[in-house]
């Protein structure tokens, strides 16, 4: 028997939506493996366990999730929130307090979706918790900060901890994945001579444990034009933390917008699903957001977390759910209306539960 723990935390606006749909996903998928055996903890977070908790991200919270492999995290609306140190956005927390070192966005065409290049199926492993982003790179304080009037400071952040960390997810992904077998890791050292010259440094030490992977580096901003022109060329690609968020999108417009694109933060303990996509709330409570991103930030989950415990039903019932997802994207009947459908959330995530029941 295989047990997992995972926890649900729903977010906010389309989050209470897409997060349920998710979960009913994978409880459908694990129907017919009756080795596994999931402990779903529903959790407090966001906006709502403010109002009724007095912070977005609760203690309890914070403590549960140290007894789980993973959880799904839906999108959070913090641009809305109250400015007030109670509520505050928790996936910056998350991603640092639980070490979740590295965010893999994949950028994946499917049939029956209108996208820019049908021949795109890309991994971007993006390092997650340093860089240019001041609300994680440092201990206490802020590394963006204004000495004077005119003067704004940002201080990018590269380790050779976090670099390897990521650099490691990336060659692993391109063991796991049917593709190209071949990593590519994205910079700028003409211009960023110490930072960006110590992250190729770290990846290329960790390509020496990868024999059976091709590894090859890219300036990003030739890359950000290989990748429009030929994105069939690349596999899997590894970058820095501002780098990963902007090619991320960039990806993601390739295969059909955010809608499209899925993500896990993972680090050497726990993982977390979090949609690239944010929470939408001009259309919330519709029950018409696109739930595709969502699902498949789960499948992500349930195949790290399967493939960490070494349970090959859990490795296979994370492939049902790519399977029956890409078969209700091809048939066309059950998607969304951003997808060209008139399908609810709730009836996407049904169909796609249907296929993998039948």
């Amino acid at each position: 028997m295989s047990k997992y723990k995972l926890g649900i935390l729903l977010g906010d606006d389309i989050g209470l939506e897409i997060v349920p749909v998710a979960v009913n996903v994978v409880k459908a998928a694990i129907k017919k493996y009756p080795n596994i055996n999931i402990e779903w903890n529903p959790l407090p977070v966001g906006y709502a366990a403010y109002k009724e908790l007095g912070h977005s991200l609760p203690q309890k919270t914070k403590d549960t999730l140290y007894s789980l492999d993973g959880w799904i995290l839906g999108p959070i609306g913090h641009m809305a929130y109250p400015k007030v140190p109670e509520c505050i956005n928790p996936h910056p927390i998350l991603r640092r307090e639980y070490d979740l070192v590295s965010n893999i966005r994949p950028a994946k065409a499917q049939e029956g979706v209108s996208c820019l290049n049908n021949g795109t199926d890309l991994v971007i492993v993006r390092e997650n918790n340093e860089g240019f982003q001041p609300d994680r790179n440092m201990f206490r304080g802020s590394s963006d900060c204004m000495p004077t009037p005119d003067i704004a400071l940002s201080l990018r952040v590269i380790t050779r901890r976090n670099s390897s960390m990521a650099a490691r997810t990336a060659f692993e992904l391109a063991r796991q994945r049917d593709k190209l077998k071949k990593v590519t890791a994205i910079h700028k050292n003409t211009v960023f001579k110490l930072g960006c010259s110590l992250f190729l440094e770290a990846c290329r030490e960790v390509a020496k444990d990868y024999p059976d992977i091709t590894f090859d580096t890219c300036v990003v901003d030739t890359f950000a034009m290989k990748m429009l022109m030929n994105p069939e060329k690349f596999d899997v690609v590894v970058t820095t933390n501002m780098f990963g968020d902007i090619l991320s999108d960039e990806a993601a417009g390739l295969v059909g917008g955010l809608g499209m694109a899925p993500g896990l933060c993972v680090g050497p303990k726990y993982c977390m699903a979090q949609a690239t996509h944010g929470s939408a709330p001009d259309i919330a409570g519709r029950n018409i957001a696109n739930p595709y991103a969502m699902i498949m930030s789960a499948q992500m989950m349930l195949s790290w977390v399967a493939h960490q415990k070494g349970d090959a039903e859990g490795i296979k019932a994370a492939e049902d759910i790519s399977r029956a997802v890409a078969v209700v994207l091809k048939e066309h009947g059950s998607v969304t209306p951003d997808l060209g459908g008139h399908a609810s959330t709730q009836e996407m995530g049904q169909a796609i539960c249907s296929h993998l029941l039948s």
